[in-house]
């Protein structure tokens, strides 16, 4: 009798541990998952700006200061993109992207500003189509950081709360990371005033 409540306790503490790993795993992947989407809508941004930069080009000739730094900007936030999408759970990684994101939209802020003294440019069609796919694409970055970052919270509550934290800590489950922009200013999307 005693032998069979040894193995009765044995196979719910493994059923226990099976079911809590797998919680965890899948919702690890789920936060991967949600970090695609943050990948695929950074990388149209970042695909728009050359274009964007080309456009405005043209009219700002002797603006070439500001053009080069939306280029510099925009490239080092490809790159944080690029090492943040290797390990979407690496806080590091996140903490870059976020401040290389928050740069472009400097530069981009910039740029915008720049466009306002060139009427030319503001009613060039190419410029405002641009700028109006940016801005949607600017709402789908905010949209999909969203969900990921509820993502990272279910992760991290799994990861954090009794029972399933015990099965977290044994197998070394990571902490995710929120993926935000410190400063207000930077989280704003470039105004566009065309």
């Amino acid at each position: 009798m005693v032998g069979w409540i040894v193995l009765g306790s044995m196979v719910a503490v493994l059923v226990f541990a099976i079911v809590f790993y797998n919680r965890l795993v899948t919702l690890r992947n789920r936060v991967k998952n949600a970090f695609a989407q943050i990948d695929v809508q950074l990388t149209r941004r970042h695909d728009l700006i050359p274009n964007l930069v080309e456009t405005a080009k043209a009219y700002l000739k002797h603006e070439r200061k500001t053009l080069e730094a939306v280029i510099a900007a925009r490239n080092t936030a490809v790159a944080g993109l690029k090492a943040a999408a290797a390990d979407p759970t690496s806080a590091t990684a996140l903490t870059q992207l976020a401040g290389a994101e928050g740069a472009l939209n400097q530069a981009l802020g910039r740029l915008f500003a720049l466009a306002e003294a060139y009427p030319d440019l503001k009613a060039n069609q190419n410029m405002m189509q641009l700028t109006e796919e940016l801005t949607s694409t600017e709402n789908r970055v905010a949209f999909a950081r969203q969900a990921y970052n509820d993502s990272v919270l279910d992760y991290n509550n799994a990861r954090e709360t009794f029972p399933s934290s015990i099965v977290a800590n044994s197998f070394r489950f990571q902490a995710g990371t929120m993926l935000e922009i410190e400063d207000v200013a930077k989280r704003a999307v470039p105004k566009v005033a065309f």
